[in-house]
């Protein structure tokens, strides 16, 4: 069984700095796209800031990941913040860093240390949960299937992503991956088509 460690809900850490400010966010996700997508909207909500750095983590395996210095010296920022993701063992999570200038130049080890405190704020702010790899499947069954089909979900606690009943009902679950295949089992006699 595949688990792994995330956060439930977006939360926020600020730490300060010789008038700098370095406020951060950090937010679930489950894919590239939705990671890019939180970096962006959030660049464009804190515009006036100076710089918006950022690091993400996706997949139970922790093996897609980067991160970007957004025009902080090279290594001061998103390495620092993608290694306090690695130090909670998180995936599936992206954190943003907005910094506000103050001012006064923090040097380096300043601004590594600050991106670092900034996320380590903003994870101990949220609720770190443990998930289980989930997996999806789509089919289609004949509507007098529907009673059995039905109670073959409800009984696995599986969650219905979509569904469209007509003549022929197609349905789209989620589960967690270890209990997909005896899923499949007990819905094969039902099911007219498949795909995972």
């Amino acid at each position: 069984m595949d688990l792994f460690k995330t956060i439930s809900a977006p939360s926020q850490g600020i730490y300060k700095e010789k008038m700098s400010k370095f406020i951060a966010f950090a937010l679930p996700v489950e894919s590239v796209e939705q990671a890019k997508a939180t970096i962006k909207r959030i660049a464009n909500e804190y515009h006036d800031a100076r710089h918006c750095c950022w690091a993400y983590m996706i997949g139970t395996n922790r093996d897609v990941f980067l991160s970007s210095d957004n025009g902080e010296p090279s290594g001061t920022a998103g390495k620092p913040i993608l290694g306090q993701i690695n130090s909670f063992e998180l995936t599936n999570i992206v954190i943003a860093v907005v910094r506000y200038f103050g001012g006064i130049k923090l040097g380096t080890s300043g601004l590594i240390e600050a991106y670092r405190q900034a996320a380590r704020e903003a994870i101990l702010a949220a609720h770190i949960i443990e998930c289980h790899e989930q997996a999806t499947l789509s089919f289609s069954f004949d509507y007098l299937a529907m009673n059995h089909v039905m109670r073959i979900i409800k009984s696995n606690n599986i969650t219905i992503i979509s569904q469209e009943f007509n003549n022929t009902c197609s349905i789209t679950i989620r589960c967690d991956a270890d209990l997909m295949p005896i899923v499949k089992d007990k819905l094969s006699s039902f099911i007219t088509y498949h795909d995972s």
